[in-house]
C-alpha cells in the first residue's frame, strides 16, 4: 500500500512540474503580445531628415542627412526583425491593436536600435 501511495504522489508531482513548465516555457511566452508604432519611429525620422535638408548650407551637410536617411532605411527592417527574439513575444503593429491591456510596448526600444550608431 505504502508503495502505492509513494508512486502517486512521485506522479502527481511530475504531473504538476510538467504543467508549470509548459505555463512558464510555452504558454505564457506564446500569450505575451509586443507592440511597436512604426509609424510614429518613421514619422519623427522623416521630421528630423526634412529639419536637416532644408537648414543645410553645403553639399555635405545635404550628403549627410541623405547618408542618416539610407542607414535609416537599412535599420528599420533588421531592428523590426530583432525584436521578437530579444523580448520572447510576438510583435504587432500599435495600430493593428485594440485594447491590449497585456501588451508590451516596444517603440522605445525600436527607437534606440534605429538611433544607434
Amino acid at each position: 500500500m505504502k508503495t502505492l501511495l509513494s508512486h502517486v504522489f512521485v506522479t502527481i508531482a511530475v504531473v504538476v512540474a510538467a504543467f508549470v513548465l509548459y505555463e512558464h516555457l510555452i504558454a505564457r511566452p506564446a500569450r505575451r503580445v509586443g507592440v511597436v508604432d512604426v509609424a510614429d519611429v518613421y514619422r519623427a525620422k522623416e521630421a528630423e531628415f526634412s529639419r536637416r535638408i532644408t537648414s543645410a548650407t553645403s553639399d555635405e551637410e545635404r550628403r549627410l542627412a541623405l547618408e542618416m536617411a539610407r542607414v535609416f532605411s537599412r535599420r528599420l527592417p533588421a531592428a523590426l526583425a530583432e525584436l521578437p527574439r530579444e523580448c520572447g513575444c510576438l510583435v504587432v503593429l500599435k495600430s493593428a491593436i485594440a485594447g491590449a491591456p497585456a501588451s508590451l510596448d516596444l517603440t522605445p526600444a525600436l527607437r534606440r536600435k534605429v538611433d544607434a550608431p
